[in-house]
């Protein structure tokens, strides 16, 4: 068996990172660590043969022994009767550069065990298992190995077990429900989840927070999990309605990543880049060209009812519109204009199996794209294309090519891709979250930057790290965004469901949640309203990261607002460095990110429907310099259902060490601007 180089160990300042322990059949288990020694994975085979592993954190059990295994359609199932005939390890520490991102530089450091299994049977089939040993958490993936007699392969389940050590705490949306990922945040104890999302959130009566969930899917079955007590178990979406195979292959193959998060506080695992290291690098070569920013649009009144996606007398994305928000992007320093209804299609019931009539290169009648192209190109602004494809994969897919050529041909730099339907599957059958839609979206994807396409996906996958591999997947949606704070039939938006969407939703990835409404109390919509305070739709722009952000209110509104809408105009979408300064899920958060190339920093600081004081110390600031704060909070008869509009801004010099104090009210917040002054 190969060990770990002497100088890794040595420069990590830990003993062996990896036993093994041997018996007189050959070996028996393997027991690996992360580079600290903070996180021990236990891998070993049970009486009958079959893969297992513990895994703990401080010295302390997290998960207990859980099986693993993988269950064929035509074939004996992979499940027991193993040997372990060999294992191989080596140890990594590189860091490596974001194109854009949360975070600039990445360290990527671990220890991993290759454990070969090979059956004891007459087949003698072959089967890997990976484990990485990471200092914030671990993963594991199966691999299949070319062999005879294991060509073709249908996958009808994964024996993946997770089987936690208490009836954590746990915060979870439910699976294959109807409404994709778009729901509010249940939290009960972990025996009372059923089928559910990942990622997957939980912490133990200690405080030890604990997120399930998968990286690099590709060609591969979305995982879900199913709870059974204190355990959960992987549970593959079907590739079609009438088809219950999970997935189809050939060997050889490799499984997506299983990962495992684990932090002494809910905080540390904002920050853990573990599904980023995950993921392959960069693909795509040179993406200079792709370029974070802000972005308004013909989006919101659509919502508000105020104009219509189809044609008629209140057709909202007319030419005439479209010029007022590309006039109002460009004299407020915005980089884009999202326009929905642009084209044939949305006429009639397309959300119910009529998404076949979407044509995404002929535009309506009283929409001049030639014309608008170039009307946004004079004005240093783009326009973002929109391909809603009613869950209409394969029409859409007829269309690719000449679509993504239509965008590129009018300087349309990103498009916002949507699957809107009335259920779980597509029009033709396939499951939303299945290997063919997984297929589907990475087609998209690279459809897209063939054509220097920036994508903003939403009812699409959820996010897996594919952003690493393929730096034009520049956000998603995949949660429950403020659109539902018009319409909702529950009246939108909670105000603690962004306080809890950083610690779950938000663990895999940027998304588009579209803040920014300023008309809080949404008059042409009396059942509903945005349930936060104008100070907190500041604030989101920090704790909710996404490389491209919307504004998402009427021109007009903000016009009401000119010193609030200062600070989307300031705020920075592409970051150095990110601090979590303090949280705890479902009640408070606040984030800190110094802007990309600069010393200035942003501060989001938010609260769920419980007013409470904040004191934000300013240590993460540069030492050697002063600082201009601008800070924009809670007025003091701010309530975000009685008074949401209240706010009061502040200006005055801060230094590294400081404190800004400030009351949030209900439902509010706190968002600051700290610009480093010359030097």
């Amino acid at each position: 068996m190969n060990n770990f180089p002497l100088s890794s160990l040595l420069a990590a300042g830990i003993a062996m990172a990896l036993s093994a322990g041997a018996t007189a059949d050959g070996i028996s288990k393997t027991n690996l660590a992360s580079p600290s020694g903070k996180i021990a994975v236990d891998f070993y085979l049970t009486d009958k043969g079959q893969p297992a592993y513990r895994a703990s954190f401080s010295g302390k059990p997290v998960i207990g022994e859980s099986l693993l295994g993988l269950d064929f359609k035509s074939a004996s199932d992979m499940l027991d009767d193993f040997s372990i005939v060999d294992v191989k390890t080596r140890s990594a520490d590189s860091t490596w550069e974001q194109p854009w991102g949360e975070e600039h530089y990445i360290r990527d450091h671990f220890n991993e065990a290759v454990i070969a299994l090979e059956e004891k049977g007459p087949a003698t089939r072959k089967l890997n298992l990976i484990f990485r040993a990471y200092d914030d958490g671990l993963a594991f993936r199966y691999q299949v190995p070319q062999q005879q007699g294991l060509d073709k392969v249908e996958i009808m389940q994964e024996a993946t077990e997770f089987n936690l050590l208490g009836n954590h705490s746990s915060w979870w949306t439910p699976a294959l429900a109807g409404e994709k990922y778009e729901y509010l945040t249940e939290n009960t104890p972990l025996d009372q989840v059923k089928l559910v999302h990942t990622p997957f959130t939980m912490k133990d009566k200690s405080g030890l927070a604990i997120a399930i969930h998968e990286a690099a899917l590709k060609d591969y079955a979305t995982m879900n999990l199913s709870g059974n007590g204190t355990g959960l178990k992987a549970a593959l979406v079907p590739i079609h309605k009438d088809n219950p195979v999970k997935v189809e292959t050939s060997t050889p193959f490799a499984s997506p990543w299983r990962t495992v998060q684990i932090a002494e506080k809910e905080t540390d695992l904002i920050t853990s880049y573990l599904t980023l290291n995950l993921n392959e690098p960069n693909q795509l070569g040179d993406v200079s060209w792709l370029k974070p920013g802000k972005y308004v649009g013909i989006w919101w009144e659509l919502h508000l009812e105020k104009g219509t996606w189809n044609q008629g007398p209140k057709h909202a994305a007319t030419t005439e519109n479209t010029k007022k928000y590309i006039d109002f992007a460009a004299a407020n320093g915005f980089d884009g204009v999202l326009v929905e209804g642009w084209n044939w299609g949305w006429d009639g019931e397309w959300f119910n199996h009529g998404g076949a009539a979407f044509n995404f290169t002929k535009p309506y009648p009283d929409y001049d794209v030639d014309t608008l192209s170039k009307y946004a190109a004079d004005k240093g602004v783009y326009i973002i294309g929109h391909h809603e494809t009613g869950a209409e994969t394969d029409n859409y897919e007829r269309q690719l090519e000449d679509a993504y050529d239509f965008l590129q041909k009018h300087g349309m730099k990103a498009v916002k891709t949507g699957y809107v339907e009335s259920g779980e599957l597509l029009t033709n059958g396939n499951y939303h979250h299945g290997q063919k839609f997984v297929q589907h979206a990475e087609k998209v994807t690279k459809v897209a930057a063939a054509h220097k396409v920036m994508v903003v996906a939403h009812e699409t996958v959820k996010d897996t790290g594919e952003r690493r591999t393929y730096p034009n997947l520049i956000s998603r949606e995949v949660a429950r965004g403020q659109e539902y704070d018009a319409w909702a039939k529950d009246g939108g938006n909670p105000p603690d469901h962004t306080t809890i969407i950083p610690f779950t939703r938000l663990l895999a990835g940027p998304m588009d949640f579209t803040p920014g409404t300023f008309d809080i109390s949404l008059p042409s919509r009396p059942d509903n309203q945005v349930n936060t305070t104008l100070a907190k739709q500041l604030a989101l722009y920090v704790v909710i990261y996404s490389p491209v952000q919307m504004a998402s209110d009427l021109p007009e509104n903000y016009a009401k607002y000119p010193d609030a809408f200062q600070f989307i105009k300031d705020v920075a979408t592409d970051w150095e460095t990110t601090k979590v300064l303090s949280g705890e899920i479902g009640e408070h958060i606040a984030i800190a990110r110094q802007q990309r190339d600069s010393e200035n920093w942003f501060v989001g600081a938010i609260t769920d429907e419980k007013a409470r004081d904040v004191a934000v110390n300013l240590d993460f600031l540069n030492k050697d310099l002063s600082y201009t704060a601008t800070i924009y909070r809670d007025g003091d008869k701010a309530d975000y259902r009685r008074n949401p509009e209240d706010y009061v801004i502040e200006t005055r010099k801060v230094k590294a060490g400081d404190k800004v104090r400030a009351q949030l009210a209900a439902g509010g917040g706190m968002a600051i601007s700290l610009l480093a002054d010359p030097h």
